[in-house]
Formats: C-alpha cells, sequence, structure tokens
C-alpha cells in the first residue's frame, strides 16, 4: 500500500497499485493533454480516502463517464475512476509519497482518444 496526497494535504488515499510505478503513462485525450498528468492504475476496491473527502471535488465532461477528482482547496488532480467501472482507478503519480515523475522518464502515451470517442466533440480530442 501507498499513501498519496494532494498539494495542501487536505486529502489523502490509501492505494494498493495494479502495477509497479515503472508503468506510469500520461494521455493524449484533451483533458489529460491539458492537464499532464502521468497515472498508474489501481483495482476497483484498492482506492481508499482517508482523509478529506469533503475536500475532493469532482470533474466530469461530456458523457459524464469517468469522475476526476481534485483538492478544492490546492486544485491537485489525485485519481480519476474510469468510465467502465470494473476498470478501477488512475492515480496521479506526482501524488504518490517519495514518487517523481522525473525518475520515469520518458513516461509513454496512451491513446486516450480512441479509448472513449463519443467523449470527442468537434475540434477537441
Amino acid at each position: 500500500m501507498i499513501k498519496a496526497t494532494c498539494h495542501c494535504r487536505a486529502v489523502e488515499l490509501c492505494v494498493t497499485l495494479s502495477e509497479p510505478l515503472s508503468n506510469a503513462r500520461r494521455c493524449d485525450c484533451s483533458f489529460c493533454a491539458m492537464r499532464g498528468a502521468a497515472v498508474v492504475f489501481a483495482d476497483v476496491g484498492n482506492v481508499a480516502i482517508l482523509k478529506g473527502q469533503e475536500h475532493l471535488s469532482c470533474y466530469q465532461w461530456n458523457t459524464k463517464q469517468e469522475e476526476h477528482y481534485f483538492c478544492k482547496h490546492c486544485g491537485i488532480y489525485t485519481h480519476h475512476r474510469h468510465a467502465n467501472p470494473t476498470a478501477g482507478y488512475a492515480v496521479n503519480l506526482a501524488a504518490i509519497e517519495g514518487a517523481h515523475p522525473k525518475d520515469h522518464d520518458p513516461i509513454p502515451w496512451i491513446d486516450g482518444v480512441n479509448y472513449q470517442p463519443a467523449d470527442y466533440t468537434k475540434g477537441r480530442r
């Protein structure tokens, strides 16, 4: 198990990853590409909010199938639930205590545009 927090530490997660940190990747969909976060994955039931549920804000767009969580105070993205609820969660690599994205460069990109094509409207990927 690992701990992940937002910048101001109002939110704290306990996570059991389904893969090593070295499997981190970035997504090329419009939202993820603009956010720039690298993520690692956790299975359903392996992300627990230990502290600060009330400080999390959820952002959803277009089909509203994914839930992206951010701290209301510092704005840091901590994790998101995938559109397919059995797929689990993605956790912000930079929010994991002791993990640094630069230690895993180059971080590969995945094809998020084609993963959830219904979410991509004219003029946006």
